[in-house]
């Protein structure tokens, strides 16, 4: 998220940039995260923005305010090493490729964001499943992601926890993309209109509006990752099939449950996240150079 340059970018600080804009986007919208993981895994529970509300609510009233970041300890456990690598792979990406040397190359742009996606969802898929299935248990079921690891392996087997790995594959690919080319298309603009890095407040807005895009590009393989991962899908049901299965058995509107909630998570973690990144990586990068 720097400026263009040709210098290798630094992997060591574009790792620890990364991690860090996860972790703090990903705390902001602990609690809508949970409600929305909860409206999407279930069959009959129909989705509004009032019944979030009141599930938000009622999980506050019955268990307490920590119940509405249940599940963020796994969340952090796969978000810190997922957004080290999709920052850090997003980075060589752009410098192997030459993405915007010489000219614009929007084609190349779309390609970097969308298999720095791709590389990272490869390399923490299990942490994002057991984080799922954290959300949506009590805690008479875990003591915490180490037991639900543990628990899943012995009753289930090695595999379990890469349930509906492949609509991820699928919906990373475009939500990535779109995300990355978003955000990094209007900060060119901005520099091209204005002759200077857009501001806090821009990368905030540019950062949001690459999320909504991104978020409704691929949300449909967003419900079918969740089914899939918490194991509410009937057996041996492929990733088609069960997009299928949803639309026929509870509406076209179930691959859409939760969208609005996401629609205002999903603008705010992304906001948070590339802004926090656009200021971090230069700033980690010439500290990291200088020792």
């Amino acid at each position: 998220m720097h400026e263009d340059s040709k210098k290798a970018p630094c992997v060591l600080a574009s790792l620890s940039a990364g991690a860090l804009s996860g972790a703090l986007a990903k705390t902001t919208i602990a609690p809508l995260d949970r409600t929305k993981i909860n409206f999407q895994v279930s069959r009959t529970r129909r989705y509004s923005f009032k019944a979030a509300l009141k599930f938000i609510r009622a999980t506050y009233h019955t268990e307490g305010f920590l119940a509405l970041y249940r599940g963020n300890s796994a969340t952090l456990a796969r978000v810190i090493p997922y957004a080290a690598f999709q920052f850090a792979s997003h980075e060589r990406l752009k410098f192997l490729l030459a993405v915007d040397h010489g000219g614009k190359t929007p084609g190349k742009r779309y390609v970097a964001g969308s298999l720095a996606g791709v590389v990272a969802t490869s390399l923490t898929y299990p942490l994002d499943s057991a984080k799922a299935r954290l959300s949506i248990s009590k805690k008479s079921d875990y003591s915490g992601l180490l037991d639900l690891i543990v628990k899943s392996y012995r009753t289930e087997g090695p595999f379990t926890l890469y349930r509906g790995f492949w609509p991820t594959l699928a919906g990373v690919i475009p939500y990535a993309g779109s995300s990355f080319y978003t955000f990094e298309t209007l900060k060119l603009l901005y520099r091209e209109e204005f002759g200077e890095s857009p501001s806090a407040p821009f990368l905030m807005i540019f950062g949001a509006t690459a999320g909504l895009i991104g978020q409704s590009c691929s949300y449909p393989l967003d419900i079918v990752r969740r089914r899939m991962q918490t194991g509410r899908v009937p057996n041996g049901m492929g990733v088609l099939a069960l997009l299928s299965h949803i639309a026929r058995e509870e509406g076209i509107r179930a691959l859409y449950k939760g969208l609005s909630m996401n629609w205002l998570k999903g603008p705010i973690s992304v906001g948070v996240s590339f802004t926090t990144y656009h200021f971090t990586f230069p700033y980690l990068s010439s500290f990291t150079q200088s020792h």
